[in-house]
């Protein structure tokens, strides 16, 4: 099942997201075959802000797992997640 992952950072933060960037990235390599989309969000200055990340996994609890072993998420970046499943339609 494709999961939607919705992540928005805390208020100057993007200190803590530079810092973990690097091991970010390494943690969605490691998820490759399951990661069918992922990127930052970003402000109007082009500024990261956030995460959306499309993950197809067994179940919610797999996403939430996921979600939750971030480093992003260990390091207290994020204001707020959302878990939603996610129907791909187009194209």
């Amino acid at each position: 099942m494709l999961y939607v992952i919705r992540c928005v950072d805390k208020a100057d933060s993007l200190q803590v997201r530079q810092d973990n960037r690097p091991a970010h990235i390494e943690y969605l390599k490691s998820f490759t075959a399951q990661l069918h989309a992922a990127g930052p969000v970003l402000d109007d200055q082009d500024n990261m802000c956030g995460s959306v990340i499309i993950l197809d996994v067994a179940d919610r609890s797999a996403a939430e797992a996921f979600a939750a072993g971030d480093p992003y998420a260990k390091a207290g970046l994020f204001q707020q997640v959302s878990i939603d499943r996610w129907n791909k339609v187009l194209p």
